[in-house]
């Protein structure tokens, strides 16, 4: 099972601008899920002449069971708004948090 958990999820429907491997080994265990791939994919969807360009950053999230794919960040982050947000997200504890806000999300789906 794969889940875009977006509002528009046309606005995913295509090859990311940039990707962001957090996390590749496989042997990582969240409750019943084996996680095997963790990753920011950076999404440019317009350029304003001043603000610059907007960004849409997710998570994707792939586990033995089916994968997900959730806003993690969006605006005009200006540039390297990606490496910024991966920083961000491995200096601060962050991947805990968004591993398990994916698992609930394909547990809901699941069931």
């Amino acid at each position: 099972m794969n889940i875009v958990d977006l509002h528009n999820p046309r606005r995913v429907d295509r090859t990311p601008d940039a990707v962001k491997i957090l996390f590749s080994s496989g042997n990582f265990i969240q409750d019943e899920f084996k996680i095997s791939k963790v990753e920011l994919r950076l999404y440019s969807e317009r350029t304003d002449e001043k603000l610059g360009v907007f960004s849409l950053i997710t998570s994707f999230v792939e586990t033995d069971k089916g994968s997900v794919e959730m806003i993690y960040d969006e605006g005009f982050r200006g540039e390297a708004s990606l490496l910024r947000a991966s920083e961000f997200l491995t200096s601060n504890l962050g991947m805990s948090g968004l591993i398990l806000r994916s698992v609930i999300t394909l547990r809901e789906k699941l069931n």
